[in-house]
């Protein structure tokens, strides 16, 4: 009797752990999501700061108010991240404050372009050098955490041994029916019978169940969630490599430092295998005209291209990364919480189930019992 709920107890309790585990996926995907998007911002951020010091004096007001955006997006998703997952929120702390320096900066500096004072584009370079060496690292760090969190947690289904305790259970009623024949002289009994149908069935169900949705999440790492992790590795690294085009032309003739930066930054994307790759290629052909303009002497042509058609030319790659990054994430989610219902079900189910076979190994020992007394 002991061993039916047992076999109820354990099993249901396994898959009680399988629909926590999706759960947690789906919340830990969201947070790795949301992370890799203040990244992306913050540098998104950077790039339009730097774009528009390149005009000198006033500012252009849409990129005034694009950057803004972003800052009050990368200040928000830091907010809802903290209260998403209390693991990230001492990191999450460092990093507000280090965003905070960072805007601080790019005002000083701006307040000094708009007088033309050449110390204004100090700043700049500044800010988006300590922004790299000190907010960059966190992120990082809660990328690579959220992304370890999300993918042990798709790991959490167990069909395996739902199989194996089921085969020991089994295997431990089959032993209990014989021991019965051998005392009374019967060769099966009817309640042991019973119970073990009941083990049987529950434990092809639920490892059924467990195995679908093992390999539906083994898709989803593969799948979807690669492909959001990858579009959004790229979109950073592409707001990286736009605003070191943009800090290579604020230093005026000296800024070619910046172009093996670019470079990396470039490569970043390339190797990501982002689906927006012909976009990627149509601004690069803009950023080698500018770079072959500032290195022949043609500073000004080179910083007019700039303006006029640098940014117009990133933005397909930019939107469509970002349209590629909430369409997996979003479906990567969804499937993740969708099956979750039958895990659950099954858990309590399987409880019950578990409860009437021990009842009918009771029954089928008392019979015994009464027949031969």
């Amino acid at each position: 009797m002991s061993v039916a709920v047992v076999f109820g107890i354990v099993s249901a309790l396994v898959q009680f752990v399988g629909w926590q585990s999706d759960g947690r996926a789906a919340d830990d995907t969201e947070q790795l999501l949301r992370v890799q998007e203040v990244k992306t911002s913050l540098l998104r951020a950077d790039a339009l700061a730097t774009n528009a010091f390149l005009k000198g004096g006033l500012e252009d007001p849409a990129q005034r108010k694009e950057y803004d955006a972003a800052i009050d997006g990368v200040l928000q998703d830091i907010a809802d991240a903290a209260e998403a997952q209390p693991a990230d929120r001492k990191a999450l702390a460092a990093l507000n404050v280090e965003v905070t320096d960072y805007t601080t900066g790019v005002a000083q500096g701006r307040d000094n372009n708009r007088q033309n004072f050449p110390i204004g584009a100090e700043y700049l370079n500044t800010a988006s050098t300590e922004l790299r060496a000190s907010a960059l690292p966190i992120l990082d760090e809660l990328i690579k955490a959220n992304q370890q969190r999300a993918e042990d947690a798709m790991n959490g289904q167990h069909p395996i041994w739902l199989l194996l305790f089921g085969v020991v259970i089994l295997v431990a009623l089959v032993w209990l029916n014989r021991e019965l024949a051998r005392h009374f002289r019967r060769r099966i009994n009817k309640g042991l019978a019973v119970a073990a149908v009941i083990v049987l069935a529950v434990t092809l169900v639920t490892v059924a169940g467990a195995w679908i949705r093992d390999s539906s999440n083994d898709s989803l790492r593969d799948g979807e969630f690669a492909t959001a992790v990858h579009e959004a590795n790229a979109r950073t690294a592409g707001n990286d490599a736009k605003a070191f085009e943009s800090l290579r032309l604020i230093k005026r003739g000296s800024g070619a430092i910046n172009e093996p930066r670019w470079e990396l930054a470039a490569k970043a994307v390339t190797s990501s295998g982002t689906r927006e790759s012909g976009a990627w290629d149509a601004y690069t052909k803009v950023h080698e005209e500018i770079v072959k303009l500032d290195d022949a002497g043609g500073w000004d042509k080179a910083r007019q291209l700039a303006i006029e058609q640098s940014g117009k030319a990133f933005e397909p790659f930019d939107t469509g990364t970002r349209a590629a990054v909430e369409k997996n994430g979003t479906t990567a989610t969804d499937d993740l919480r969708s099956g979750r219902w039958f895990a659950l079900l099954m858990s309590g189910l399987t409880l019950l189930l578990g409860v009437a076979a021990a009842l009918s190994v009771a029954r089928g020992i008392g019979e015994r019992r009464r027949e031969f007394s």
